[in-house]
């Protein structure tokens, strides 16, 4: 059996890439990628993650959850220039976007800064810029 932190790692990119209702669902996503798990650990895996469900029924990371919910509120407008992605919000949101991004791990990005209204974005290359672009339009 493969160890705890990186099954709980492939279940965290599991549910950012899936629309899971149930712990079969993760159960037979989990076995394709070679982890072969009692529902008793799957239980134990979700109450340690801290997964939540969604209106909809899919689980869901609580880092997801707070950066849909601070990029609805506070984003105004995002370019991308290079690989740079430029985050503009309302004044004031800068710093608890740019955490909530980081708390996110969001692919491709590096790393933020923030100002008051401002947030640059590092990603790996340009085209991981969009794809940050894309996911936080998403989000909107």
């Amino acid at each position: 059996m493969k160890k705890r932190a990186q099954r709980r790692d492939v279940i965290r990119t599991i549910v950012r890439q899936h629309q899971v209702h149930t712990q079969k669902e993760l159960a037979e996503l989990l076995q394709a990628q070679g982890y072969d798990c009692t529902q008793a650990t799957i239980s134990r895996d979700i109450a340690d993650i801290g997964l939540m469900k969604t209106q909809g029924g899919c689980y869901v990371l609580p880092e997801d959850l707070r950066l849909h919910r601070m990029v609805s509120e506070l984003v105004e407008d995002i370019y991308v220039a290079g690989n740079l992605v430029v985050v503009k919000t309302y004044s004031g949101g800068a710093p608890g976007v740019a955490g909530a991004i980081d708390m996110a791990g969001l692919l491709g990005s590096l790393g933020t800064v923030a100002g008051d209204n401002t947030i640059m974005i590092a990603a790996r290359s340009p085209e991981d810029a969009l794809a940050v672009q894309e996911s936080l339009n998403a989000l909107r």
